[in-house]
């Protein structure tokens, strides 16, 4: 068997943390070296803390981690990208939310995978820098159901393989795509989409993130990607997500 690592240097997204014992915390990364891991930073909560800044979520950081008795301890911290703007507006903020909920939600301590560490950073630098987050959410939704496994079928029935139409059509999550208006009407739990939504969620699916940004849909047809994209992950999930509400509410509030 291979000889376990004792130390480790990574480059991490931290995604959350939770204080653990009276001074330290326990941290969930995100790492372009070994995929989804647990750290404890000790003594961060303390005033004279140097890690502290930063452990923050959403920072960008590489670590250097030891291994404890049951999990690795962060023994240096050097931030990479705070992204600050994140911090510095509730909406951002929240979407940053919602997409670290989704990445942590879908995977497990299971090993590398540098295309999905590189896909958060990318779209946490994107949420950053751009002031509509449309396009950054959904070009990620999209490119994460890709890397996992879930690539929903949007251009022939997922049920007959017939393809598509241009007509208004069904998405089922259960089948995992758009379904032909006979094959819907067979299907029990299924959501209308309507052409100009399948167009943009096809357009997200095979295009560059240059190409993608070009999107210019109408406030209905936004509203329609986003509900069946939220239908479908969570389905997926087999539960729902957190932050969406808090972006609501967010959004509610907001002058």
């Amino acid at each position: 068997m291979p000889k376990a690592e004792h130390s480790l240097k990574v480059e991490a997204v931290v995604l959350r943390h939770s204080d653990y014992g009276e001074a330290d915390r326990l941290l969930t990364l995100y790492t372009r070296e070994q995929g989804k891991l647990r750290a404890i930073a000790k003594g961060v909560r303390k005033m004279q803390s140097r890690k502290a800044g930063h452990l923050e979520p959403f920072t960008q950081v590489v670590l250097m981690l030891a291994r404890g008795h049951d999990l690795w301890i962060v023994t240096q911290a050097e931030a990479v990208d705070s992204l600050q703007p994140l911090r510095e507006n509730l909406s951002r903020l929240g979407y940053a939310g919602y997409v670290v909920e989704l990445l942590d939600r879908f995977t497990y301590e299971e090993g590398q995978n540098w295309q999905l560490y590189q896909l958060l950073v990318e779209t946490l630098k994107r949420l950053s820098a751009e002031e509509d987050p449309f396009v950054p959410v959904r070009y990620y939704e999209m490119r994460l159901l890709d890397l996992l496994g879930f690539r929903p079928r949007l251009f022939e029935c997922a049920v007959c393989g017939k393809p598509i139409q241009p007509e208004d059509q069904f998405f089922s999550a259960e089948r995992g795509g758009v379904l032909c208006p006979d094959c819907g009407l067979m299907v029990n739990e299924v959501r209308p989409v309507s052409m100009d939504a399948l167009r943009y969620m096809r357009h997200f699916q095979r295009s560059t993130y240059t190409e993608a940004k070009k999107a210019a849909p109408l406030p209905e047809t936004r509203n329609e990607v986003e509900a069946l994209l939220n239908y479908y992950l969570t389905y997926l999930l087999e539960r729902n997500l957190n932050s969406p509400e808090v972006i609501r509410q967010i959004l509610r509030k907001a002058p």
